[in-house]
């Protein structure tokens, strides 16, 4: 038997670490080696909820476990790493996908420690096909929230900018303009929080930005 535990937890470790592969090349907050990790502990915890406890069965026979409980406990500590992932960063959620993906390496993990590989295996092909088909389709139709610094001149010109980006359909959720002068130099400086497309809109503010004299981008993210 110990084989057997043994291809369960390395199974689970691999089906965890391909799903954290993927969060990798994302460059998200958990990445290979965090999902390798899940799979593995919660692959030995269902294997020591079923097995750990055979001796003591054994030798009382009026002694009764119940080999659910440590997978429910699995579940709750997997939620206190999520909540760890999520962060509330300049008004936008980030982490929920990768915190999501993290649970479900869990009960990956212990489904391949209950000895059932099918359903691990399907699972994490339908966590993998989640995960890329919906970034192809997010990045060419969806939306994302960004912020943006840059600096003018001028308040015509920030003037002129807000009305380019909403002739572009771009939203503006928020916005701070300051005054950055240097002795007779005049600059001002504006922070903006935007919702725009996701394909390619580097390139687009880049474009918008450098259609007006001396508007200069400090900062996208």
């Amino acid at each position: 038997m110990t084989t057997e535990y043994f291809i369960r937890i390395l199974i689970a470790s691999l089906m965890g670490g391909l799903i954290g592969l993927e969060r990798e090349y994302r460059a998200k907050e958990a990445g290979f080696r965090t999902h390798f990790l899940v799979g593995l502990g919660s692959a030995l915890f269902m294997i020591l909820s079923q097995y750990g406890f055979d001796s003591l069965l054994d030798g009382s026979p009026n002694v009764s476990v119940d080999p659910s409980r440590i997978a429910s406990q699995v579940v709750t500590g997997i939620g206190f790493i999520g909540a760890g992932i999520i962060i509330f960063q300049k008004n936008v959620i980030r982490g929920l996908t990768t915190a999501a993906g993290l649970w479900v390496t869990s009960a990956i993990g212990m489904t391949c420690g209950a000895g059932l590989y099918m359903l691990a295996t399907a699972t994490t092909v339908l966590v993998l096909i989640c995960l890329e088909v919906l970034n192809v389709i997010l990045q060419r139709f969806g939306t994302r929230n960004i912020s943006v610094t840059f600096t003018s001149p001028s308040k015509d010109t920030i003037r002129k900018v807000l009305a380019r980006m909403k002739e572009e359909g771009i939203e503006i959720y928020s916005y701070n303009m300051k005054d950055a002068s240097v002795r007779t130099t005049n600059n001002f400086e504006v922070s903006m929080e935007l919702k725009m497309k996701r394909f390619q809109y580097e390139v687009r503010m880049f474009d918008i930005m450098s259609s007006f004299d001396g508007v200069e981008i400090e900062n996208i993210e």
